[in-house]
């Protein structure tokens, strides 16, 4: 990872304009309703909902929306019932490519993803045949102004953290995921601000496209798979210019 914050390049969402507001707290509503439909409305007792709302005011997402969210979670409102779903696929140039969605409709999603990969010179896989080029990470982003290298180190592994990588301006830290409640709470409390502070797909290994015509549509491809309501996240492997 040296040399490059492949975090924010396999994101592909951070410093977009493509990601609307309101798009950005459908999607945000849609984690929150799920995560207390799994585990209740307590965040203290509920790793995915404190997470979610984290994100949430990341975004600047009103408390009224966060709340109502809540209470379509445990019922209290009409709201839809939403599944989590991975799509695995390839891009221009054999791109790994990870789709996570949160959906209402399994058919209608699917039938999205898969225009996306077509379009755009790509094809939806099976299950498994990308997700082995990935790692599945608790993630922390932090700017590094001011912050000694050591020390990040230091007070995220005494965390709890598995990794800090030094990248474009940034440290990020690596948590197994079963851990990253803890070493995120943790590392708060000690005064760290986070830009990113989620689960997600790390690559393995990056590739870079070779032609500009492919580069392009490999770009329109996550755009526009973003920009889809149902679509959470977009994971590739991409290493960008």
């Amino acid at each position: 990872m040296s040399g490059h914050n492949k975090w924010s390049k396999v994101k592909n969402v951070k410093g977009k304009e493509d990601a609307k507001r309101a798009s950005a707290f459908t999607k945000i509503s849609r984690m929150i309703m799920v995560a207390v439909r799994e585990g209740g409305g307590d965040p203290d007792y509920n790793a995915a909902l404190k997470m979610a709302i984290e994100k949430a005011k990341a975004e600047n997402m009103p408390n009224d929306n966060i709340n109502r969210a809540i209470k379509k979670g445990l019922g209290d409102l009409d709201g839809q019932e939403y599944s989590q779903i991975l799509y695995e696929g390839y891009g221009p140039e054999g791109v790994a490519v990870i789709v996570s969605c949160l959906t209402d409709n399994k058919n209608r999603t699917a039938a999205n993803v898969r225009h996306y990969f077509d379009k755009y010179h790509g094809n939806l896989g099976t299950s498994g045949s990308v997700m082995f080029q990935f790692d599945f990470k608790g993630i922390l982003v932090t700017d590094d102004e001011g912050k000694e290298e050591d020390t990040v180190m230091m007070d995220a592994l005494d965390a709890g953290a598995e990794d800090v990588r030094h990248e474009d301006g940034s440290y990020v830290l690596l948590t197994d995921p079963t851990q990253f409640s803890a070493v995120n709470e943790k590392l708060v409390e000690a005064g760290y601000v986070f830009s990113v502070a989620q689960t997600g797909y790390l690559p393995k290994n990056m590739v870079r496209i070779q032609g500009e015509e492919n580069q392009k549509l490999m770009e329109t491809l996550v755009d526009v798979m973003e920009e889809d309501d149902d679509v959470q996240d977009v994971y590739t492997n991409w290493e960008q210019e």
